[in-house]
């Protein structure tokens, strides 16, 4: 467990903490929060065959004509420190 913890923090701090200037205690709640739920809820992790850990596995993209004409939507977070990506339906 320990070397989840220590996984997770140390993606936490690159990936926010550091790109953040925190003014109190309120702030810093809301914005990990915020980033619990990007990192559960939408960021891709490797170890599950790049997919979200609270989401089913989507399916694959394979007719050339629908990769041609992929349409993206992008969601910003904490203000534009975190942004989200997806197909847009």
């Amino acid at each position: 467990m320990n070397a989840i913890m220590e996984r997770w923090i140390r993606t936490c701090r690159r990936e926010l903490l550091d790109r953040t200037l925190i003014f109190n205690q309120r702030h810093l709640l809301h914005a990990l929060r915020e980033y619990e739920v990007f990192y559960n809820e939408h960021r891709p992790h490797q170890g599950v065959a790049n997919a979200r850990p609270l989401a089913p596995l989507p399916e694959p993209i394979t007719a050339p004509d629908r990769i041609a004409r992929l349409n993206i939507h992008r969601r910003d977070r904490l203000d534009g420190i975190i942004h989200e990506y997806e197909h847009a339906v």
